[in-house]
C-alpha cells in the first residue's frame, strides 16, 4: 500500500482581527475581583445569541428554530450598576429580565463541582437547551443539533470576552439537576454550558 499523497498548504494568514482572536483566545480560569461594565455584558450577550439582521442570530442553528436560552448569573458587585441575581437573556429586545434576585454564585460553585472559577467570576453566562423547540423538526436527531449550537455560541463567548481583554472557559461539567433548580427550569429545559468571564486574574 502506498502512503498519501500530500500537498502543503500557503501559510495561513495571522494578522486579520479574527486570527488574532483566535490566537489570542484562552481558557481563564482566575479572575480579578473587578466589575463588568454593563456595555461588556451587552456585547458578551448579543455575540452569544443576539440578532444581526433579519431573523439571523450570532450563531448558525437548524431551521432557524433557536432551542437555546441565555440565562446570567451576576454576583454581587459584578457589573457597575446591575443588582445581583438571575437573568434570562431576551434577545427579541436584547434585554435582560431578572428572574431571581441574589447572588448566586456559591450555589453555582457548589452545582459545578467546586470548580473555583464558577464562584469567583463577576458573571456566569448560562446555556440551556430547550429540546421541544427542535424535536417538533428534526425528531432525536435535533439534540445533536441544539448542543452543536451550544457549541457555536460558546465559541462566541471566548472570542468576544478576548476582544474586549476579560476570559472565560467552558464549564461541562455539573450537577444537571441542581443547576436546573437554581435556575427554576421547567419541562425538558436542561442546561448545557456555564461560562464564568471576567477580567483574567
Amino acid at each position: 500500500m502506498g502512503g498519501r499523497s500530500r500537498l502543503r498548504l500557503p501559510a495561513p494568514r495571522t494578522d486579520t482581527c479574527l486570527t488574532k482572536l483566535i490566537i489570542a483566545r484562552r481558557s481563564i480560569r482566575r479572575f480579578q475581583d473587578k466589575p463588568l461594565t454593563l456595555n461588556m455584558l451587552s456585547q458578551i450577550l448579543w455575540a452569544t445569541y443576539g440578532f444581526t439582521t433579519g431573523r439571523r442570530r450570532a450563531v448558525p442553528s437548524a431551521g432557524a428554530l433557536y432551542p437555546l436560552d441565555v440565562y446570567v448569573a451576576v454576583r454581587r458587585g459584578g457589573v457597575e450598576g446591575v443588582e445581583a441575581g438571575l437573568y434570562y437573556y431576551n434577545p427579541n429586545h436584547h434585554e435582560l429580565e431578572l428572574t431571581a434576585p441574589g447572588d448566586f454564585s456559591e450555589k453555582l460553585y457548589n452545582a459545578c463541582l467546586r470548580q473555583g472559577s464558577v464562584r469567583s467570576a463577576p458573571v456566569n453566562v448560562i446555556l440551556v437547551g430547550v429540546p421541544e423547540r427542535i424535536r417538533v423538526w428534526y425528531g432525536e436527531r435535533g439534540l445533536q443539533y441544539m448542543i452543536l449550537e451550544a457549541g457555536h455560541a460558546g465559541q462566541n463567548i471566548y472570542l468576544a470576552a478576548t476582544e474586549l481583554g476579560l476570559g472565560t472557559v467552558a464549564i461541562g461539567a455539573f450537577d444537571d439537576e441542581a443547576v436546573k433548580e437554581i435556575l427554576g427550569l421547567r419541562g425538558d429545559a436542561t442546561p448545557l454550558y456555564i461560562f464564568p468571564v471576567g477580567y483574567p486574574g
